[in-house]
Order: structure tokens, then C-alpha cells, then sequence
């Protein structure tokens, strides 16, 4: 890794590394290190006591963040007849069905998040090669395969947040962005929380949060006392 610039140097000095914070003080602290001129992101990385490789500690899911992300996400809907009326009208950005797919083989990607009705698979499918790698590949388990897609489109423009455990156990996702504030970043927290530890696999042995850090986009890891999950989620 590269010198650390003088900005950022600046802002660690205000992260004490040997300690595990409250809630409270890390979300104070952790928009005290932003220092970049945009509006960045505030990020949570979950370090869970599973094993990916095993299909039910594999945890994928979604959670939908009462004040959302902060980011405005560019919806396609694959969808025909009525539920594609029903998507355009739920507020998606692109709705059709073979066009689309052809226009994506031609190399075409200007959205975020793909939603499908389940009869639309089949087709979707063809260009499971170029979604699947860049995470946009509709997948039921996020519910983002769905009859009910007005819904779905209205759920992901409202703050929906899609998680996957990574091969070393950690989930990643954003809970909103610095100009949000404490308030509103602790509400997004504790609804990562509540989904979080109510996805505990059977299974899993042993502690299963081991570790919770915050950052922004461009500052430091705030480390968590893991128990702040359970209490946030309570």
C-alpha cells in the first residue's frame, strides 16, 4: 500500500486503533474523519464467525434502510404487459424485455440494480455472464425475481440494500452518507443489525459476530464493540 496522504494521516490521529467503541462515539467519531469535498459514503463491514463455503452459512440477503443510501439508484426492470406498466409506474428507469437484453450483449450498462419478473428469467439468463461478475444479476433470495415488481423497484429506490458474505466472512455495505448525521446513520445501523443477527445460520458455531467497523469512503475503520449489534438491533 501506498504513503498515506497528509489529510488522511490527519484524521487517524483521532481514532484510538486499541479500542472498540459504543455506537454513539463511533458514528461521532467516524464523521469527524471526513475530509474529502464530496458528500461520502458511510460504510459498515460485518466480520461474521460462518463459513461461505457452506451453502447455508453462505448469507445473502437485503435490508431496507429507513432513510436509504443516499445515492440515487438507476432501476431496469425486466418485465412485459402489466407488470411492466407496473414497474414504469413503481418509478423504474428502464423497463422492457429483448431490446434490453440485446442492448446489454452490445455492451450497454448505464443502471445499478436489475429487477425481473420470473417468466423473464429465461431470457434474463443469456446474459448471466455479463450481470452475474458485476453483481446485477436477479436473484429471488434478494427479491429482486418477483411477480410482485411495482414493489420491488419501489423498495430499491427507497434505500434497499443487497449483502453477500465475502470469502473471508465480512459483509460490506453502505448505511448512508455524512450529510445524513447521527440520527439517521444509527436508525440505518440498527436495521442492518436486526437483519444481520436474525440471519444467524443454525449452523454456525462459535461467536458469530466477531468484529463491526465503520468508515467513510476515503477515512479510517472505526472499530465496534460487537455487542452493538445486539444492542442496536434490540
Amino acid at each position: 500500500m501506498g504513503k498515506r496522504g497528509k489529510k488522511y494521516r490527519k484524521v487517524k490521529e483521532l481514532v484510538d486503533t486499541t479500542k472498540k467503541y459504543q455506537l454513539d462515539e463511533a458514528i461521532d467519531t467516524v464523521l469527524k474523519t471526513h475530509y474529502a469535498k464530496f458528500d461520502e459514503s458511510v460504510d459498515i463491514a460485518i466480520n461474521l464467525g460462518v463459513d461461505p463455503r457452506k451453502a447455508d452459512q453462505n448469507i445473502r440477503g437485503s435490508v431496507n434502510l429507513p432513510h436509504g443510501t443516499g445515492r440515487t439508484v438507476r432501476v431496469l426492470a425486466f418485465a412485459k404487459g402489466e407488470k411492466a406498466k407496473e414497474a414504469q409506474e413503481a418509478g423504474a428507469d428502464y423497463v422492457g424485455a429483448e431490446e434490453l437484453i440485446e442492448k446489454i450483449k452490445e455492451g450497454w450498462l448505464d443502471f445499478d440494480k436489475v429487477v425481473a419478473t420470473p417468466d423473464m428469467m429465461g431470457q434474463v439468463g443469456k446474459i448471466g455472464r455479463i450481470l452475474g461478475p458485476r453483481g446485477l444479476m436477479p436473484n429471488a433470495k434478494t427479491g429482486t425475481v418477483t411477480f410482485d415488481i411495482g414493489k420491488a423497484v419501489k423498495d430499491i429506490k427507497g434505500g434497499k440494500v443487497d449483502f453477500r458474505v465475502d470469502r473471508a466472512g465480512v459483509v460490506h455495505m453502505p448505511i448512508g452518507r455524512v450529510s445524513f448525521g447521527p440520527e439517521k446513520l444509527k436508525e440505518n445501523f440498527s436495521a442492518v443489525a436486526e437483519t444481520i443477527l436474525r440471519m444467524k445460520p443454525a449452523s454456525a458455531k462459535g461467536t458469530y459476530v466477531k468484529g463491526v467497523a465503520l468508515s467513510t469512503t476515503m477515512g479510517p475503520g472505526i472499530k465496534l464493540d460487537p455487542s452493538e449489534l445486539k444492542n442496536a438491533a434490540a
